[in-house]
């Protein structure tokens, strides 16, 4: 492979342009107007276990945040509980997704209700036919404002009436919108929810949600500050982003990246015990060479089965 190719990759990651990799690894976003490949034997994610084999969804970034589609099975390797594993599926993911929106609507939040808006309609505006969204509001308490529906429209228009009051019951928001995005079938779940603050009115606590999490295959992004939520979207493998004023509509195009552009890892765990306990899963990549070191996400454990 000639000095010349691989300068030329690291030249066009700069730029902010679309990778390549002996054509297969690139920087890059689904094309919606392209027919998807229907594929009817790709496992489905399931983090709690009810079988031998464990499903991680994995999303890996550039260092300039963009999304790297191509990689191939070898340039992975997976940990359960520091044990090395046997990757025996892979494939990426390419289904309709659920999402919930958990959208803070308290005092605080008066100055950028605007823009929380904005990044809430840029989620709606890259929908897709088969996706599923819900609305839950919160200040001084969690509302379903929109139940789980295929109708985009109804969420926009719901938030056009929002209004600024009261305090911030952010853990009470998010088990609702984890009890309302559950029911959905879709296999790729996720809630993002859009705040500026801690929690300080909830009758949940932090154990209480982390424990539920911990059971669900739901990823959690944030657009927020760090703290209470950097925890949940590390522990699911979604994603943090900081509040930038001016920035929520680009952001949310971020998010809507990642969460159509993820890897699916599964394995058969050698420790093939039916405990119920919590094994934590770690994923590292080799990039290929010319690469720069590639940022990973994954769901950071699973609960095995009991019989």
């Amino acid at each position: 492979m000639s000095t010349w190719r691989r300068a030329s990759w690291v030249a066009a990651l700069s730029l902010c342009v679309p990778l390549a990799f002996r054509a297969q690894v690139a920087l890059e976003t689904r094309d919606k107007s392209r027919p998807q490949e229907k594929q009817e034997d790709t496992p489905r994610p399931n983090l709690r276990v009810d079988t031998n084999l464990v499903l991680i969804p994995v999303s890996v970034n550039s260092p300039l945040n963009q999304p790297v589609a191509g990689l191939e099975k070898e340039h992975f390797k997976l940990y359960d509980d520091k044990v090395q594993q046997t990757i025996t599926t892979f494939s990426m993911e390419n289904e309709p997704i659920a999402m919930g929106l958990v959208f803070d609507t308290s005092s605080s939040m008066g100055g950028l209700l605007h823009e929380s808006r904005s990044a809430a309609t840029e989620f709606l505006r890259n929908a897709e036919r088969e996706d599923e969204f819900c609305l839950v509001e919160f200040d001084s308490a969690p509302r379903l404002a929109v139940p789980l529906t295929s109708d985009a429209a109804k969420i926009q228009h719901e938030l056009l009436f929002s209004k600024a009051k009261g305090s911030t019951a952010l853990l009470d928001a998010i088990y609702l919108g984890l009890h309302e995005i559950k029911k959905s079938k879709r296999q790729r779940r996720a809630l993002v929810v859009i705040t500026d603050g801690d929690d300080n009115n909830s009758r949940y606590s932090y154990a209480e949600v982390r424990n539920v999490l911990r059971e669900s295959d739901v990823l959690i992004y944030a657009i927020g500050i760090p703290g209470l939520m950097s925890q949940f979207t590390e522990q699911t493998g979604g994603r943090l982003y900081a509040i930038t004023a001016g920035h929520f509509a680009d952001i949310a195009a971020k998010i809507g990246a990642d969460l159509r552009n993820r890897y699916l890892l599964g394995y058969n765990p050698t420790n093939s015990k039916r405990d119920g306990l919590y094994h934590r899963v770690e994923v590292k990549v080799n990039p290929p060479r010319g690469l720069p070191q590639l940022k990973v996400h994954w769901r950071q454990g699973y609960y095995a089965p009991t019989d």
